[in-house]
């Protein structure tokens, strides 16, 4: 009953946080679940990078650290052989974060765990809730 009087209490913002985590969680277990061990901070790499490689400056930027604390989960996800460094063809002195072939499928098996979140989603909301939940949240983040 405490925890539902606590729910009550949440503000819009400590509810949205705490989705976030809820769910940020329950796609590590289900990679990791899936035969792909990683922790729940390198999800801050995984979202970002693009599949054919990115800068650390931009996924340091997409996930709102400093470089040098992304350095250290890049540097993780290579000893994990998740990522690899290469030369950035576009600009000799910088180097690129790359997805190896474990890498790649470890964001398969992401994306597959995202779906059936989504599809676990429309089973709580129903399909009009959740349609409802992404057009509010659609316009929220077009404000921000």
């Amino acid at each position: 009953m405490a925890s539902t009087d606590r729910q009550r209490r949440a503000n819009t913002i400590a509810m949205l946080g705490q989705a976030y985590s809820l769910l940020g969680f329950k796609i590590v277990d289900g990679v990791v679940g899936a035969g792909y061990p990683q922790k729940p901070s390198h999800s801050a790499v995984f979202a970002q990078i693009k599949r054919e490689g990115s800068r650390l400056t931009d996924l340091a930027k997409g996930a709102n650290m400093t470089p040098q604390s992304m350095g250290e989960l890049v540097a993780e996800l290579v000893e994990l052989g998740y990522v690899e460094r290469r030369p950035d063809p576009t600009d000799g002195r910088a180097k690129l974060i790359v997805l190896t072939e474990r890498g790649n499928a470890c964001i398969d098996a992401g994306e597959t765990t995202i779906r059936g979140l989504e599809d676990q989603l429309t089973e709580i909301l129903g399909k009009r809730g959740h349609a409802q939940l992404r057009t509010l949240l659609t316009k929220l983040l077009a404000e921000g």
